[in-house]
């Protein structure tokens, strides 16, 4: 019998993710001016505030309060009556030294035997149901985001648009977990008062979503997602009728608060650790990654059609306590799943520096991970410029979402005899 299944994604502007993207600008500064920076940094933002806090270990000094302003103007919160503005709002520090009982657990004079910073289990996930190797559900909610926040940015298709905004889609599978169709879009966008008539307001948004936004977001996509669009999708345009007040005026934001958007959009699993803010000694952000790397360069050499990976690690420890493998039934070997997680653990160096080395963590690259999704991006390498009232600008060549590479592919094959 088919079912329903739905993943939701978040715009930039959203207030956890307004957190999440401060917590990664501040860490990446740190990271561009010192690499080995230790780093637990969270954000909380409300009604014309923002309260930075956490911990932090690094010979590095820098501007909280000019990054945090930038980060927040960027996104677009420029404007008094947002209640929320990166030229005036308050911004409170509480970050202090990393505990030396943390730190010396994970320090080591042989790099390679650093310890994990916590003990947690991280899960990556891949799918063949995309290109990206992503839920169709998940891949498609970010899409809507990103191509909503784009048209906000130009300003000229619907100037009424506001920072603020979430997407959900809804897919409709078969027996064996094939995606058939889509069954329902959601978007709920933020706006100006721009109507007096809030039902003609409404009516205006969602046809501009629907005659702008959807065919724009079409435009971008390959044969196999584009054929699940129908004549029979549910609609579902700011479902409340109206939606002014938003971003941190409407409701707090925290860092970490949106960790299934982050990672597989409800599909596979998540450990419960947050990311942004974190620098790669934290497993509960690297480990994820390297499972991602893992699970989504065995689903393209062909071991299976859907895969979840799971990494453990105690404090203080650099070897995972287990390798977890789930294919779903979905596998294309003749081998368990526990076979699977064995031959995983020949071929990958699983310790936490390992894991820097082979992803390169030790980059200012997290900023671009903070808001649309961790996994499923795009591999490229990008120049990123930094500046510091007490250093000269600083231009570095950064290769982001390393962990989307698929360079394993031949070996995995190799190994398997695919």
């Amino acid at each position: 019998m088919s079912y329903l299944f739905s993943s939701e994604s978040v715009s930039e502007g959203h207030p956890d993710k307004v957190s999440d993207q401060i917590s990664d600008a501040l860490l990446d500064q740190f990271l561009a001016y010192d690499a080995q920076s230790h780093c637990a940094i969270e954000t909380f933002c409300t009604t014309g505030q923002v309260v930075i806090m956490g911990e932090v270990r690094s010979k590095e000094y820098i501007d909280l309060q000019t990054i945090a302003r930038n980060t927040i103007k960027k996104i677009g919160y420029t404007k008094a009556e947002y209640q929320f503005d990166g030229n005036s709002c308050g911004i409170l520090t509480a970050i202090h030294e990393q505990s030396d009982d943390i730190n010396r657990g994970v320090s080591r004079q042989n790099e390679d035997e650093q310890g994990a910073g916590d003990q947690g289990m991280m899960f990556g996930y891949a799918t063949i149901e995309t290109e990206d190797y992503m839920p169709v559900s998940l891949y498609l909610s970010h899409l809507l985001m990103r191509t909503l926040a784009e048209i906000r940015h130009e300003g000229k298709l619907m100037p009424y648009l506001r920072p603020d905004a979430k997407s959900q889609v809804t897919i409709e599978y078969n027996d064996a977990g094939i995606p058939q169709r889509i069954d329902t879009i959601v978007v709920s966008t933020q706006h100006d008062a721009f109507l007096n008539d809030d039902e003609a307001m409404l009516n205006k948004i969602k046809e501009d979503v629907i005659n702008i936004l959807i065919p724009r977001v079409k435009s971008r996509l390959g044969e196999k997602v584009l054929a699940l669009f129908n004549d029979n999708i549910k609609y579902l345009v700011n479902p409340t009728g109206k939606f002014v007040i938003g971003g941190p005026h409407g409701d707090t934001g925290l860092t970490g608060r949106k960790i299934i958007v982050d990672t597989y959009g409800g599909k596979g699993a998540h450990g419960g650790g947050a990311f942004s803010g974190k620098d790669p000694s934290k497993v509960d952000r690297s480990a994820a990654y390297a499972a991602r790397y893992i699970a989504k360069n065995m689903v393209a050499a062909g071991v299976a059609d859907e895969m979840l990976v799971q990494l453990a690690y105690a404090i203080g420890v650099a070897k995972p306590v287990s390798v977890y493998v789930d294919t779903y039934g979905r596998s294309n070997v003749k081998m368990s799943d526990g076979e699977i997680a064995r031959q995983i653990e020949r071929l990958f160096d699983l310790r936490p520096h390992a894991i820097e080395r082979m992803l390169k963590l030790r980059q200012p690259m997290y900023l671009e991970t903070a808001a649309y999704g961790h996994m499923g991006r795009r591999n490229e390498v990008v120049k990123k410029t930094f500046t510091s009232r007490y250093h000269e600008p600083k231009t570095i060549d950064v290769e982001l979402f390393t962990w989307e590479k698929l360079d394993r592919v031949a070996d995995i094959k190799q190994a398997f005899n695919l």
